[in-house]
């Protein structure tokens, strides 16, 4: 028998230059809450909703202070489903998301945005509905 690795994926960190913005964006944008900010809010958590399906299964999102600015497109980023495609992108800028070019074709079916800080990101369709 195998025994299985006793990893866990536990966040995904994202480098900004200031955490406070770009956590504020990613709380509105997703609906989470907020589980930890350092002392000097250098490091900022957001976790899924307590109760929530995401509560204790999606990775925490944990946003770290560095110097540097991304050097250029963004090597891993997130790719959200909506239930409506149009409507979260139009919500998303609202909160201060702005388009971003990183060679998609015009058919593509995703959007790229890019958060307060530029970090890219895609909307997805919206996932079919079985009939």
């Amino acid at each position: 028998m195998i025994t299985p690795p006793s990893l866990r994926w536990q966040c995904v960190v994202i480098d900004c230059t200031d955490p406070e913005p770009v956590a504020t964006f990613w709380a509105a944008a997703l609906g989470w809450r907020r589980t930890h900010v350092s002392g000097d809010g250098g490091e900022i958590v957001l976790e899924p909703p307590v109760g929530s399906p995401e509560d204790g299964v999606c990775p925490d999102l944990l946003f770290i202070r560095v110097p540097d600015r991304t050097p250029g497109k963004n090597r891993l980023h997130l790719d959200l489903r909506p239930l409506d495609q149009a409507v979260e992108i139009a919500r998303l800028e609202g909160l201060g998301a702005t388009r971003a070019d990183v060679g998609q074709g015009p058919d593509s079916t995703w959007v790229v945005l890019a958060d307060v800080e530029g970090n890219e990101f895609c909307v997805l369709k919206a996932a079919s509905r079985p009939s």
